[in-house]
């Protein structure tokens, strides 16, 4: 309930401070739950991806420590985020998601880097992929990665590239979660070079 009515309003305020909200390729998303998976380029990311989706309706995975302020884990916990340790991942970084794409109930937004302006890929997407038997969808965002870029209302794009699976008899050994993941940072490089090939991400 409180995912239907919090959607509209950062909606609102998205075409409030910007108004240049762009979706391109939204086609190519594919029926039922899948991974929107993406590098991490703002903190506002997982806002347009949510908002250039709809109406699916998607949980993330966000840092303990926001959970610690009351009111945001009340937002967070409505909004379908879950808590993870970034240092000390336990089974429910995993089993939560997971559950939660079998289930029907919810898609997933993940970023596989972990945290902004990294571009070492951390463990977990291809695994909650293979366990889950769902595709990922890779995706990327181009646009302003300040506040005040957001204010001065450059344009906000949102590409979605092609998804793929991840075969369930693969095993997860070293070689082929480093194979996928360089099959995911090449399909961001297609899509960052589909929709501007001039665009370079250059983190601050």
């Amino acid at each position: 309930m409180f995912y239907h009515f919090i959607r509209p309003v950062a909606r609102f305020i998205v075409w409030l401070l910007n108004g240049h909200l762009h979706v391109n390729h939204k086609e190519r998303i594919p029926d039922g739950n899948y991974i929107l998976a993406a590098p991490h380029r703002t903190w506002w990311e997982p806002i347009l991806f949510a908002l250039a989706a709809s109406p699916k309706e998607f949980m993330f995975m966000a840092k303990i420590e926001l959970f610690k302020n009351p009111i945001l884990r009340f937002i967070l916990k409505h909004a379908h985020a879950f808590p993870v340790d970034r240092d000390h991942p336990g089974p429910s970084a995993l089993k939560t998601p997971i559950k939660g794409l079998r289930n029907g109930n919810y898609s997933l937004i993940i970023f596989p880097s972990g945290t902004r302006h990294s571009s070492e890929m951390k463990g977990g997407t291809i695994a909650i992929a293979k366990l889950s038997n769902k595709p990922i969808v890779p995706v990327v965002y181009q646009g302003p990665l300040t506040f005040t870029g957001l204010l001065k209302r450059q344009p906000l794009e949102v590409c979605f590239g092609e998804p793929f699976m991840v075969d369930r008899k693969i095993k997860l050994t070293h070689e082929n979660e480093a194979m996928l993941d360089n099959k995911l940072k090449k399909a961001w490089d297609k899509i960052d070079h589909e929709q501007d090939p001039n665009f370079h991400y250059l983190p601050r």
